[in-house]
């Protein structure tokens, strides 16, 4: 019979009734609400792990755009891409009634924009336009696939564009993730084992300037807290329902510790005020969780 040291039994012991009270105060705020909700927590340096539903695969919205960054990265770290290539940009890339800060600083369109503006807009601000512009450099949204299958990522799936998506509402029911597949991505990307050094930071840094979202995963942390996010947003539809209202995110803790977290709301028919103060909630009781 294999023997169990006393650190890791007491490890065992902490590590469930932790679980236990996170369930609780979790449970205690997704309750009676008209949603489905997945939630993955995963600490970098303690192996500690939380899963809500983080198996079911839940639409990602802007979420993917992580995944479309590092895919674009990529190819950057293997030569095939300069981030200093301009890309011009015009009524064809710039398209209207659709989220663009890309678009709202070049109205009358550039004729060359650095590839690296394109994805730090994206990125942090969630452009649209520009998400759509990266897809057409990598040649669509196979490459990405093709990349995070190669690295392991499971439960994963990037079918449709923004423009598609913008197109067909089922469309982004094509494009998921789980909230366990979303943890797992971000502490590989974490651990250097998706790109370089360089280009690994360099996302960080991006995700660390993200700007949009501010009432979800960050809304309750104490200010300063440094949490390299991408958020995600369906709306809602003529039916009045929410696809997605999403968040992933690296947060660091004030010891210097790191977690993942994963909230994915999914079929909400609650008010986009109750599906944000959910993700932000949960985020809280994590925090206050793992910062004991």
């Amino acid at each position: 019979m294999k023997k169990i040291s006393l650190l890791t039994l007491l490890f065992s012991i902490w590590t469930f009734g932790q679980q236990t009270v996170l369930n609780q105060k979790i449970q205690s705020i997704i309750s009676n609400k008209k949603a489905t909700v997945g939630i993955s927590v995963l600490g970098f340096e303690n192996g500690f792990a939380y899963h809500k539903n983080a198996d079911q695969k839940l639409p990602m919205q802007s979420v993917f755009k992580f995944h479309i960054a590092v895919a674009v990265l990529n190819i950057v770290d293997q030569g095939k891409l300069s981030l200093d290539q301009k890309i011009p940009l015009n009524a064809s890339n710039l398209l209207k009634n659709t989220w663009s800060p890309l678009r709202d600083r070049y109205p009358d369109g550039n004729p060359g924009v650095p590839v690296s503006e394109i994805l730090e807009m994206t990125v942090a601000k969630s452009d649209n336009n520009g998400c759509d512009i990266l897809l057409n450099l990598l040649g669509g949204t196979d490459t990405v696939q093709k990349f995070m299958d190669s690295k392991g990522v499971k439960d994963f799936q990037i079918r449709y564009s923004e423009a598609q998506m913008h197109k067909d509402w089922n469309a982004q029911y094509s494009n998921y993730t789980t909230a366990e597949s979303a943890t797992d991505v971000l502490k590989k990307f974490y651990d250097g084992k998706l790109l370089s050094e360089k280009s690994t930071a360099y996302l960080m840094k991006i995700m660390l300037s993200t700007s949009t979202g501010m009432n979800k995963i960050v809304e309750q942390l104490p200010k300063n807290t440094p949490v390299a996010r991408k958020t995600g947003a369906s709306g809602k539809n003529n039916a009045g329902l929410t696809g997605a209202e999403n968040e992933i995110a690296i947060v660091t803790l004030p010891n210097g510790n790191h977690y993942a977290i994963a909230v994915l709301v999914s079929d909400s028919t609650e008010s986009d005020a109750v599906n944000c103060r959910m993700i932000s909630d949960i985020s809280k009781a994590v925090w206050d969780d793992l910062n004991k």
